[in-house]
């Protein structure tokens, strides 16, 4: 995976970021979570790096969260342990049902897993954290295939929710 990921996503290049840093490289991990191989790849590892956890769903924000969870509802089931997964609209959809969370009915109360393909500053993680908490569900940890660790970490423990991540900016050779 990591090999995919330098090849297909990672670029060395001066960018802004969605939180409004700086930075001198770049990772777009749907580059390679919308590739057969990088699908199949990053859902496998994700259930390996959950492997024994008991919770209801996985899901997360669109558009980062939208690959990954297709390719884990494929390989969960697959290797006959289906998970039901789900996507968090920014914004409520203004028409139909008018959720914000899409996918399959869900409990309150029942624990969900947030994944999204890159970290930087937690952003993302956060708002969803509020929207699915504010329905009920409860939220205590959040996967990425790379944590930028640029202060994800600290803002979800800040809400009592730990991240863990498939790889760092070290693994690529970045020191942070």
């Amino acid at each position: 995976m990591l090999r995919l990921l330098k090849k297909e996503s990672f670029r060395k290049k001066k960018v802004v970021l969605s939180s409004g840093k700086t930075s001198s490289f770049y990772i777009d991990g749907r580059c390679v979570t919308l590739s057969p191989k990088g699908a199949y790849t990053a859902a496998c590892l994700v259930l390996d790096l959950l492997e024994g956890q008991r919770f209801e769903a996985i899901g997360g924000p669109t558009l980062g969260a939208d690959p990954m969870a297709g390719a884990i509802a494929a390989v969960s089931y697959i290797k006959k342990r289906p998970l039901k997964t789900f996507i968090i609209r920014k914004t409520p959809k203004a028409h139909g049902a008018r959720r914000q969370i899409e996918g399959p009915h869900l409990k309150a109360g029942s624990r969900l897993i947030l994944i999204d393909d890159v970290a930087t500053s937690g952003g993302s993680f956060i708002e969803s954290i509020d929207i699915l908490r504010n329905e009920g569900f409860r939220v205590d940890t959040a996967v990425c295939i790379i944590d930028r660790q640029e202060g994800a970490g600290d803002a979800l423990a800040q809400k009592n929710c730990k991240l863990l991540s498939l790889f760092t900016p070290k693994d690529f050779g970045i020191k942070t």
